[in-house]
């Protein structure tokens, strides 16, 4: 009995995990700040307690805006066999091909990343403190998704395999037990990006082929360890769970060869040339005029209504991780 009620205060703990886990995203937008040229810095260092903070916002709103939730995603293995190219890249083909209900049910990742990067782009050009901000945050969750190979993958959760709870496995607690330790984040600057749609979508395929790979390796570890080694009851949080052990962790890190570790440093040199490309695209603006900006009333009314609804609970809405 007492082994199921930990059973169940685990599953209850991890109800709301969410794609790259709240650490691993606010790891990667703190650390894209670095790679931004001084002109840019200047704005973005002493506002990056907000920038990794709200990096989550987006998984926050899942819970409350049922648009949200194909934001995060694409399962384009619905669209036949790598590279997938019956899918247009370009959004105005795609939904002549395939009507935009349809590309909302399988995910709309690549699409929205340049849908942010015209609204950060727009906000650079109107000075706007509060659209930087936000936006800036925001892109970064969208383009931190799109690393992760189970959100190109309509087995996103080995629903389908018998491998239910991978898809918190690669992207919380491989990165949460190892990135302060073992991973390097330091890398080098930002750089333009000419063409984005074919940047981004360049990122959509390698997670797609990455999958599978994500998806084999646990399963063979899991024949090696077996279920009583693969699990293992530690502390989080003040509390006793059950979750993936720590022997287990690491080999799965192992077998991945560091995938998680490039796919976290890809993440933040995309983040931060997605910043500097809308920067320069606004015709780079002297943003040392809103270093001493505040936030709206209105603003922090928003943020404390977002966060007080997620903490409230309820059910992701969309496609649940899961």
């Amino acid at each position: 009995m007492k082994k199921a009620l930990l059973i169940i205060s685990l599953l209850i703990i991890h109800s709301k995990t969410h794609s790259w886990g709240f650490y691993a995203h606010q790891k990667i937008n703190y650390y894209a700040v670095f790679l931004l040229p001084p002109e840019m810095m200047v704005l973005y260092k002493p506002n990056i307690s907000f920038l990794s903070e709200h990096a989550v916002d987006p998984d926050k709103r899942r819970y409350a805006v049922p648009e949200e939730g194909p934001r995060h995603y694409i399962d384009i293995d619905h669209y036949g066999k790598y590279p997938y190219d019956s899918l247009p890249r370009k959004w105005n083909d795609a939904i002549a091909k395939f009507g935009e209900d349809s590309l909302n049910r399988f995910g709309i990742v690549p699409w929205h990343i340049q849908t942010m990067l015209a609204r950060l782009t727009a906000a650079f050009k109107e000075n706007n403190f509060s659209k930087i901000m936000k936006n800036s945050a925001e892109i970064g969750h969208y383009i931190g998704d799109a690393h992760v190979p189970l959100h190109a993958n309509s087995n996103h959760n080995g629903q389908f395999s018998n491998q239910r709870g991978i898809h918190g496995f690669w992207e919380s607690r491989v990165p949460e037990l190892l990135a302060e330790k073992e991973f390097d984040f330091f890398i080098g600057k930002a750089e333009y990006i000419k063409n984005p749609g074919d940047f981004i979508w360049k990122r959509i395929l390698e997670s797609a082929k990455a999958s599978d790979s994500v998806l084999s390796f646990e399963k063979e570890l899991t024949q090696q360890f077996g279920n009583d080694k693969k699990y293992s009851f530690e502390e989080r949080n003040g509390k006793t769970v059950r979750q993936y052990s720590t022997a287990f962790t690491i080999a799965f890190n192992k077998k991945l060869d560091g995938m998680i570790e490039r796919r976290m440093r890809q993440s933040i040199y995309a983040i931060a040339s997605f910043w500097y490309t809308a920067w320069v695209n606004a015709g780079q603006p002297d943003v040392k005029k809103m270093v001493n900006k505040k936030f709206s009333t209105q603003d922090l009314k928003e943020f404390d209504e977002l966060n007080n609804n997620w903490k409230a609970g309820g059910k992701m809405l969309g496609k649940q991780e899961d």
